[in-house]
């Protein structure tokens, strides 16, 4: 069966009972039909419980074999309700980009799903709408002032706030609008970015309340003055219909795994571009209301984990209990130089050469950040005996244990030993929680500090342009700003060709710019895009829906 096969015949469980198992009162449930719902934030402030454990799921540099961190979030988190824990899930929704893109649906696979499936996949409870819906809002006012007589002397060249859609659309990267004639504004070189790459995105999973989204809101740059001086949210008057637009959208959405288990659903910034986690207050609520909460960040742990602890801990003051890093055979041995065509035999040799992406990823949870680890082998039934053995013993070298889970096949079942290794470690060692970079260097040595303790590099090469931005940036005063770094997922390198564990290689820092109501700065390296493009065979072809309303090929 496949993906939405399984989850099309599984019987949900209303969202009551699902909200009554995770311990939510009634008065703080806002139901989105039979099988979703929204939670108030007030429940937050309201709740008596101590917060639970924080398990962070990552994973090794991502390959077209497959990791499976997602379905490793979601087996860990019925796993462990399996083993007798009150565990909830914490996790990002999808983007309609790679829905109809490349990588299909991502609410994870086979019996270690969270449901329902399609509508999580696709419109969900319209948080993503509503935050396209802001971003451009604030687009169009912004335009409207310049158009309307300029009182704040906006230089339009300067003007960095695009507009966005929540597709795979490379036609809209570069536009030319407002041409026409004058009734039509005043014309400017322009462009799109998807809506999980937008700084409304970013203040979105920030943000701890109503308040702090207002102060977020306010303090986006839009633009910059004939006078460089930059021009805010805020100075056009658009924060408070920004955040009416948002109120809703902030509150966490309620759902449930295929085995029952509460999961929060909410919030979505890509971690190659963006930083990649759920919103902090599912992470909050799921704390809250679980003794052990399991979230996962995006993509490897070079990018997603890096942003989730250097960007995210930071601001929410969160620290994870333990880190699960993902890793499988397969993808290991294309790090190590096999074909995807020639995964399904025994390759040590190859296993070996792969290895090394592995540790580094451990490593840098142990030694740079400081936190409890577990490995955790998503298992395919062409690995062999005698390739878990090379890994677990790699792993040991460490002083880190390596699980064998079944997440796809058998949900939780699959999962018992991964989360009694989660439980025990949870109990037994103490995190040491550092960051990779303080907040006082400068805005390039915290740029050098990922790019050699994270990564593995030898340095960064900054080029002209981006050292004059962070110049000026600095001139400003946001050279105290953490830093995301948009980056390729598929090498530790910003060249996705070299895979494995390279060394010896510089960074090109390409653009440097701030989004101040995130609270980072951004930097651009490689051939990194905001805007991506929709493959030869997009996944939407597959996708069909029938006379009874029932949706295929979806995964």
């Amino acid at each position: 069966m496949t993906d939405i096969e399984i989850a099309q015949a599984n019987v949900m469980e209303p969202i009551g009972a699902i909200a009554e198992r995770a311990g939510v009162d009634e008065k703080y449930l806002e139901p989105y039909g039979k099988y979703k719902a929204k939670v108030d934030y007030a429940l937050l402030d309201e709740c008596p419980r101590p917060d639970g454990k924080l398990i962070l799921v990552t994973a090794i540099t991502p390959t077209p074999a497959g990791e499976g961190k997602t379905t490793t979030s979601i087996g860990l988190a019925d796993g462990l309700r399996r083993i007798g824990k009150n565990a909830v899930l914490a996790l990002r929704e999808p983007s309609l980009g790679p829905v109809f893109g490349v990588k299909g649906g991502a609410a994870g696979g086979g019996y270690a799903q969270v449901v329902p499936m399609e509508d999580i996949n696709l419109h969900f409870t319209g948080d993503f709408h509503a935050i396209g819906a802001a971003n451009n809002l604030l687009a169009a006012m912004l335009d409207n002032h310049i158009y309307q007589g300029n009182a704040l002397h906006i230089d339009p060249k300067t003007v960095v706030w695009k507009r966005c859609v929540d597709m795979n659309d490379r036609q809209l990267r570069h536009v030319i609008d407002g041409i026409g004639g004058k009734v039509n504004g005043v014309p400017r070189e322009d462009g799109y970015d998807i809506t999980v790459a937008t700084e409304i995105m970013a203040v979105f999973c920030l943000a701890s309340s109503i308040h702090d989204l207002k102060e977020r809101l306010g303090r986006i740059v839009v633009a910059y003055t004939y006078d460089g001086a930059p021009v805010t949210a805020k100075d056009l008057k658009a924060v408070g219909a920004m955040a009416a637009l948002l109120k809703d959208a902030l509150k966490p959405n309620l759902v449930q795994t295929l085995e029952g288990t509460p999961a929060f659903v909410h919030g979505g910034p890509f971690a190659n571009i963006a930083h990649g986690c759920n919103s902090v207050l599912a992470t909050r609520m799921a704390m809250k209301l679980g003794d052990y909460a399991v979230t996962e960040a995006g993509f490897g742990a070079d990018l997603g984990a890096e942003k989730f602890l250097d960007i995210k801990c930071r601001y929410a003051g969160l620290t994870p209990s333990a880190v699960v890093v993902v890793a499988t055979i397969r993808a290991l041995k294309m790090h190590g130089g096999l074909a995807k065509t020639d995964l399904g035999h025994e390759d040590l040799s190859a296993l070996e050469k792969g290895m090394p992406n592995l540790l580094r990823h451990v490593s840098n949870i142990k030694n740079v950040y400081g936190l409890p680890c577990v490995v955790a082998v998503n298992r395919f039934p062409t690995d062999t005996d005698a390739e878990v053995e090379q890994v677990i013993a790699g792993c040991r070298q460490l002083g880190v244990k390596a699980v064998l889970g079944d997440f796809w096949a058998k949900g939780g079942a699959g999962a018992m030993d991964l989360a009694t290794e989660v439980v025990r470690v949870c109990g037994e060692e103490k995190p040491d929680f550092r960051f990779s970079y303080e907040l006082d260097l400068p805005l390039e040595k915290k740029i050098e500090a990922v790019a050699q303790k994270v990564y593995g590099g030898a340095g960064i090469s900054v080029l002209p342009a981006a050292q004059k931005q962070i110049a000026r940036l600095t001139e400003l005063g946001f050279g105290g700003l953490p830093v995301c770094i948009a980056k390729t997922q598929y090498s530790f390198s910003d060249d996705p060709a070299k895979l494995g564990a390279p060394e010896g290689f510089t960074v090109t820092v390409k653009e440097v710019k701030v989004s101040a109501g995130a609270g980072f700065v951004v930097v651009l390296t490689g051939d990194i895009m905001t805007m991506p493009g929709l493959p030869r065979v997009p996944a939407a072809e597959k996708i069909d829906v029938d006379d009874r309303g029932v949706i295929s090929g979806l995964f």
